[in-house]
């Protein structure tokens, strides 16, 4: 049977040994990690990494940087900060330009009103969402890596700045303001806006100069998806009031949610009957035409005059051509650093996942830290332009792929259906009602709306993620987007660690006619050798888990004081049966190990020691090596007790039980 192995008599000591070309033949001796780097690798290479000082290593570092600093050096970190110039040469003019013109120009429609509706949200004029649509737009499209990303305007991250501009710039409590009094508020807030898109920006290119990119792995899916659809029953409860015509002041802070529903509920009386048939109609025509709808609740607008009739508020005059760049105020920074990192957290978890999501999607990858830079100066440079913080969005996205969008020339397209609105169509949004741009706003949320249908999918997976997104989501709605946030990120964080708490360490035994070495609760049929016992750990050595290793290998070795309580484990343990001789460690599944980790290890080497059992480890990676050779492994065990495979540490092992019978070692036919 070709793959098996077959009992053989190992050469001994002086005799003819088949290790010459061990992958090759047929029969050959246990390797140790030493003997391993003797045939295939180059010791010295292999140790002067562990060796070498950490000041030299810093200094290799910095003069491989310095080394970017010449010609070719120069022209490689310009590619790689600006990606057209690696995708633009091969652009395949023929196939992907008319996809990218429909795309992008169907994107930059539903940019249009989409922009106005979450400038509301974020408390500010509707103008400058229209500029939120176009700047950040413009900048990802020559900075980003995700060829199916649309940037703009989100409501997760507008709910989000129009909490703190509300908690910030409150509204009077008379409410009544005249023109003046109007502006000079409606500059406040928009100084506000432009610093969080500042200040967020600003930490981005910071995590980015730090390489900080990994940070999006700790924002888990379960997360991200339970953050945004507890944000869409946000922006639904904030959006009641303006459906229903009734001035409400915003609630902010905790249970802002329930505190709306309340007040809407008090006030119901005195909706406004017009804009509540206006916002029934809107919802009735927004799914199936959105754009056209947009046009039709203008003229209706105009030729009912329901704006001085029924006191229909309406957007009003939108400001032609571009705002005057300036610096946003830096006295509102302090004042704002809470709530920047959950806005840059939350611009760069969603705008990564969408992107991966895309990327994996149509087989082409995408760097996450020139995604912090991208999104880092998209939020910096349009903040100078009076725009509030931006990311990736998830309808137009969605849309953007669905229209045949190929490549990031399709953000040109939308800039331009955008700047022909702040150029020259601008008037005609003169009487849109805000009826209407409040149900875009609930009308966008759908696709949010939509991913609780997974709940069940996510129940039947794994019920640690149900947990994660249930937590998240529950926060997110009874406190706020912020604090759901930082709930659902540690309590992610704490099921990693209890999951590392709660494995199990498995006991192997050979399956006959094999060399495989399975756990022992598999099957019966499984060899178990007198005297041996061969133990895998399949988690992380840390400070949080060394206890539980301690005890465990205590138990399985028969090593603990009779008084200690015997933990749940798997298979019987040895000591009932023959008393343990040899015992091998299975390093595999250890992926890393920590100071207080490597010191269990060194002094379980030195309890099996003085117990008279010979340990043996098996395939540690050469972090985990390293790291227990620096905590003084080697003075306890020697190198020749260290294997590359659990099969070689057993076959050297079954020659240490059997030394006056024939050695026993693996063979492969």
């Amino acid at each position: 049977m070709s793959g098996l192995p077959v009992a053989r008599t190992c050469p001994g000591l002086g005799e003819a040994s088949d290790l010459k070309f061990p992958l090759g033949a047929k029969f050959r001796e246990p390797l140790t990690e030493t003997r391993f780097q003797q045939l295939f690798g180059d010791a010295k290479q292999e140790l002067e990494p562990l060796a070498e000082p950490r000041l030299s290593r810093l200094c290799r570092q910095w003069r491989r940087r310095a080394r970017a600093c010449s010609g070719p050096g120069a022209w490689r970190l310009l590619l790689a900060r600006l990606p057209p110039l690696r995708w633009l040469p091969h652009y395949r003019w023929r196939a992907w330009l008319l996809g990218d013109a429909v795309a992008g120009v169907t994107v930059g429609i539903v940019h249009v009103p989409q922009g106005m509706a979450f400038a509301l949200l974020t408390s500010v004029p509707p103008v400058f969402g229209l500029y939120t649509s176009f700047f950040p737009v413009l900048i990802y499209t020559l900075l980003g890596t995700g060829r199916h990303l649309s940037t703009g305007t989100f409501a997760v991250l507008s709910l989000m700045t129009g909490s703190a501009v509300e908690r910030l710039v409150p509204e009077p409590l008379g409410g009544n303001l005249s023109g003046i009094e109007r502006e000079q508020l409606d500059a406040q807030r928009v100084g506000v806006a432009a610093a969080l898109a500042f200040g967020s920006g600003a930490l981005m290119l910071g995590m980015f100069a730090l390489q900080l990119g990994v940070l999006s792995t700790f924002l888990s899916e379960p997360v991200v998806k339970a953050l945004t659809s507890g944000a869409a029953l946000h922006v639904l409860v904030s959006q009641l009031p303006s459906l229903l015509g009734l001035p409400l002041p915003r609630q902010i802070g905790c249970f802002a949610l329930f505190k709306t529903l309340a007040a809407v509920l008090t006030a119901l009386p005195r909706s406004s009957p017009a804009e509540l048939t206006i916002s029934a109609l809107s919802l009735a025509l927004l799914v199936p035409v959105k754009e056209l709808n947009v046009l039709l609740a203008s003229v209706l607008c105009f030729t009912s005059s329901l704006d001085t009739r029924y006191n229909v508020q309406i957007v009003g005059l939108l400001p032609g051509g571009f705002p005057q760049p300036h610096l946003p105020s830096m006295a509102e920074l302090p004042r704002i650093l809470a709530d920047l990192l959950p806005i840059a957290l939350v611009t760069f978890a969603v705008s990564a996942s969408l992107a991966s999501i895309y990327a994996d999607k149509y087989r082409y990858s995408i760097d996450s830290n020139q995604e912090l830079f991208a999104h880092g100066v998209s939020n910096l440079i349009s903040s100078l332009f009076s725009c509030f913080p931006n990311s990736a969005t998830l309808a137009t996205t969605s849309l953007l792929v669905d229209a045949g969008g190929n490549t990031q020339l399709a953000g040109l397209f939308s800039c331009i259906v955008v700047l022909s609105v702040l150029l020259w169509l601008g008037p005609f949004f003169y009487y849109l009602p805000k009826a209407v741009l409040a149900c875009i706003n609930i009308s966008s949320m759908r696709q949010m709306f939509f991913q609780m249908q997974e709940i069940p999918q996510l129940w039947r997976i794994s019920r640690m993620d149900f947990a994660v997104w249930m937590v998240t989501w529950v926060a997110v709605v009874i406190l706020s987007v912020d604090l759901g946030l930082a709930i659902g990120v540690v309590f992610s964080m704490v099921t990693v660690v209890c999951r590392t708490q709660r494995v199990q360490c498995l006991a192997l035994g050979l399956a006959e006619g094999t060399e495989l070495y399975r756990p022992l609760r598999e099957s019966r049929k499984l060899l178990k050798v007198p005297g041996l016992c061969i133990l895998r750990y399949p988690s992380p050595l840390y400070f949080g888990t060394r206890g539980q290793f301690r005890r465990t290998l205590e138990w399985h070795l028969g090593l603990g004081e009779g008084g200690e309580e015997a933990p749940k484990m798997d298979g019987p343990p040895d000591r009932v049966a023959e008393p343990v001789r040899v015992v091998v460690l299975d390093c595999s599944g250890i992926t890393f190990a920590d100071a207080a980790g490597a010191r269990e290890v060194v002094q379980l080497a030195s309890r099996c020691r003085d117990a008279g059992i010979h340990l043996l480890l098996a395939q540690c990676n050469a972090s985990v090596l390293g790291t227990l050779t620096e905590a003084g492994l080697l003075d306890r065990v020697t190198p020749e007790q260290l294997f590359v495979s659990v099969q070689d540490a057993a076959a050297h092992a079954l020659q240490r039980l059997e030394p006056t019978g024939p050695k026993t070692c693996t063979v492969w036919v």
